[in-house]
């Protein structure tokens, strides 16, 4: 016998409007479809939930423009998704609960999570009592929610805790405030949405600085998305606070006034340890105002918030840990080079800079991060006599220099979690005319973080004390710029050189905060035209231009 389906409204205009099926609920704004939303965030054809062969839902985004979201995240477009009892699926903006007409989780009656939803826990209550009443909802399954009545706080409280078991793995804290803000701002039908959180040592006044900002179907304009006043009362107070008619009440403030507030929720973000934060939710004055009930499941919730934001915050903790333990490494290989000491700070400073204004997705400005303090960890392999030679190498010294790329490609192979850095170690010394090392890649063959890399670091070999320079002291940064300049398309990647050289005051910023005493007031030289690329060898020991030699590493 095949099961039906009823999705049941949890937000904004649907709030408990039911929609049910036994083959197919098609949604969008198109009056021909099951489920008809006068929403702008739906697409005219937004989604399909339907059975399949084998009696499982599925839901399917049909390229909506605004996505279709399972418990909070994304679906791929035109894929059929899975769906279970207590899911929440939401269509652009609009949010609705999964049901089914049969129930298929065994297990006891449902009585056990109502009677945690009931208790809600007000927020007297301690957090270590919270955590035992989610347990206690996160192991009873129960039956789907009973579809004879209008949904109660304990059903949206329960499929929110669904929603959000997900998000405590992120490795973006952003990311999480984010997801887990919208989730309430749609449950609890809010005009808007915010997340303040403590910062600076002070245990005692720390600073309460926006972290997140969301806005509901309504989008309310002015300019102050959350009342400092309100969230500062409840934040020192300790207590998640209800304010039903910030008029009436005689808490009228210009962020009331110009958001255009009628009730207010300010919810402590706390876990045993600490006060973490305010969740702050609005509602205007056009809306019903929240409630006692609204209250405690708010504050339920933010019980949930809090531990995914102090997860976020301890993996951020094990990220920056990770950080110093990388820059120590390359600050010990950096300490057999008396010439070479702070290169690897500044390089990883410009290369950050840098992968910025290239607009770099996140995922590879942390590589970039993590890869550029390492990108000389070969040079442990390198014998001391050429390391620390005080003039020039000769060709077959270079020759054994250049094998600090493969040497360090090969030390982190026998690390997974670093192979996505290695092409930077590898080659950062290669080409864009495909004469560099150790690889004689040429143009985009090169990674592109290794194009960034190799601009930053021959502008530091360029601009620091070293053996090969005249008198062993380091270019003015002019002179190293417009060298940069001169090798554009020929040594430097066109794209990155340029970019490069958009930043120049950046750069000197950085300069003279890494390097003190440097001289940056020299100015511009007249630049050479672009002469024809001689061969690597060559070039280095004919030519003496400034970014060959910075070459030897």
């Amino acid at each position: 016998m095949k099961r039906g389906i009823r999705l049941r409204g949890v937000s904004g205009t649907i709030k408990g409007k039911v929609w049910h099926s036994e083959h197919l609920l098609r949604s969008g704004r198109l009056s021909s479809l099951e489920i008809v939303l006068d929403d702008s965030s739906v697409s005219r054809k937004h989604a399909e939930v339907r059975i399949g062969n084998d009696g499982n839902w599925t839901v399917i985004d049909l390229a909506s423009t605004n996505g279709t979201y399972v418990n909070g995240e994304r679906i791929p477009p035109n894929e059929d998704h899975p769906v279970r009892p207590r899911d929440i699926v939401q269509f652009g903006k609009v949010a609705m609960i999964v049901e089914f007409t049969e129930a298929t989780l065994e297990g006891p009656p449902s009585d056990q999570l109502m009677l945690a939803a009931k208790l809600a826990i007000p927020s007297s209550v301690g957090t270590g009592s919270m955590s035992s009443v989610l347990s206690t909802v996160q192991r009873s399954p129960g039956p789907a929610v009973s579809t004879d009545q209008p949904p109660r706080a304990g059903d949206q409280l329960i499929a929110l805790l669904r929603a959000g078991q997900h998000l405590v793995h992120l490795q973006s804290e952003d990311q999480l405030l984010d997801n887990i803000l919208n989730d309430a701002v749609s449950v609890l039908d809010a005009q808007r949405g915010a997340i303040i959180l403590a910062e600076g040592e002070d245990a005692n006044e720390p600073r309460l600085r926006l972290r997140s900002l969301a806005v509901g179907p309504r989008e309310p304009g002015g300019r102050f998305p959350f009342s400092k006043r309100l969230t500062q009362r409840a934040f020192a107070s300790g207590e998640s606070m209800l304010f039903k008619n910030v008029h009436d009440e005689q808490q009228i403030t210009q962020s009331i006034s110009d958001g255009a507030m009628g009730s207010v929720l300010c919810v402590l973000l706390r876990t045993p340890r600490r006060k973490i934060g305010v969740l702050h939710l609005d509602r205007s004055v056009y809306q019903a105002t929240f409630t006692e009930s609204d209250l405690m499941f708010a504050d339920a919730l933010a019980a949930h918030m809090s531990s995914a934001i102090e997860c976020a915050h301890l993996l951020r903790q094990q990220r920056n840990l990770f950080l110093k333990t990388i820059t120590t490494l390359a600050d010990m290989v950096e300490l057999r080079d008396r010439y070479t000491g702070g290169h690897t700070r500044r390089v990883t400073q410009y290369s950050t800079m840098l992968a910025e204004k290239l607009d770099l997705p996140e995922d590879q400005m942390e590589l970039i991060r993590i890869g550029t303090p390492l990108h000389d960890i070969g040079k442990i392999g390198i014998a001391d006599a050429i390391l620390q030679k005080p003039g020039r190498l000769t060709a077959k010294e270079f020759a054994d220099m250049q094998a600090h790329t493969t040497l360090g490609a090969h030390y982190l192979a026998g690390i997974p979690e670093l192979a996505p850095i290695i092409p930077i170690v590898r080659n950062h010394h290669e080409r864009w005319d495909g004469t560099g090392y150790p690889d004689r890649l040429a143009g985009e063959e090169i990674p592109l973080l290794a194009r960034i890399v190799a601009v930053c670091d021959a502008f530091d070999a360029m601009t620091s004390d070293r053996p090969y320079h005249e008198n062993k002291k380091g270019k003015p940064p002019e002179v190293a710029f417009a060298e940069i300049a001169r090798q554009i398309g020929r040594q430097f990647d066109p794209v990155a050189a340029t970019a490069f050289l958009d930043i120049r005051d950046n750069i000197l910023r950085v300069m003279v905060e890494l390097m003190p005493g440097v001289d940056v007031s020299t100015p511009s030289p007249k630049l050479d035209p672009p002469t024809p690329a001689m061969p690597l060898e060559r070039t280095l020991i004919v030519n003496d231009s400034l970014a060959e030699i910075a070459g030897i590493g």
